[in-house]
């Protein structure tokens, strides 16, 4: 088992998603998404696939947190859900950035703005082989700009209830467990327009419950 893992049935259903990886279009390049709600591990579970898929293909990991617009642009129209929802990611920047170099077999820039300091940022392209998987973690992955551009998706599925409180322990000072909580307003009812509307658990190639982070379960469609 790998050290990083918390259990052996953490490992086994990890295992699972990297092995259908593995086998999705050999030798040639794929884009996955890790999607889900903030605070429901994504990140870490796009980490532990990147451990088990880079055994047997190139592996490159980027996380759509890298293409935040900036402050003025995303609360530019008011900081409501509807805002959250529609203005908290450079769509464009990313495709221009990953996607279009990564289909053509060119070199991938992982990030431009850096969202804490609130400025843009240059970081070292990073290289593609022909059979590579890029795996992008983030929220609101299969919205309509970017549903076309995965040749699989993940989601990782948690209630508020448990998504809440994890995502905010990320974070310094005291913060309300509860998602119907006003200082969560924003963010809860902003994925829940994303989850409305887009319904990205019945769209995903495949879900994981990762509600107990000991031992998650994943539904295996494809």
């Amino acid at each position: 088992m790998g050290s990083g893992f918390l259990s052996v049935e953490r490992y086994a259903a990890v295992l699972a998603l990297a092995d259908r990886i593995v086998a999705l279009l050999p030798q040639q390049r794929i884009a996955v998404a890790v999607d889900g709600v903030d605070g429901a591990g994504k990140t870490v579970v796009a980490d532990e696939i990147a451990e088990l898929v880079g055994h047997r293909r190139h592996v490159v990991r980027v996380s759509i947190d890298g293409f935040h617009h900036p402050r003025e642009v995303r609360h530019r129209d008011g900081r409501g859900p509807e805002q959250f929802y529609r203005d908290s990611y450079d769509y464009a920047a990313f495709r221009a950035a990953v996607m279009e170099p990564f289909r053509a077999g060119d070199a991938v820039t992982s990030a431009v703005n850096d969202v804490e300091q609130d400025r843009p940022i240059r970081v070292p392209a990073v290289p593609v082989e022909p059979d590579t998987v890029l795996l992008v973690d983030g929220i609101f992955l299969q919205r309509p700009e970017l549903r076309s551009t995965w040749d699989a998706a993940l989601f990782v599925d948690v209630p508020f209830t448990v998504s809440v409180p994890r995502g905010n322990a990320r974070f310094p000072g005291p913060h309300d467990s509860d998602p119907e909580a006003e200082s969560n307003h924003r963010y809860v009812d902003g994925q829940r327009r994303y989850l409305d509307e887009v319904r990205p658990r019945e769209r995903a190639t495949w879900v994981l419950d990762n509600t107990d982070l000991r031992r998650p379960r994943v539904a295996l469609r494809g």
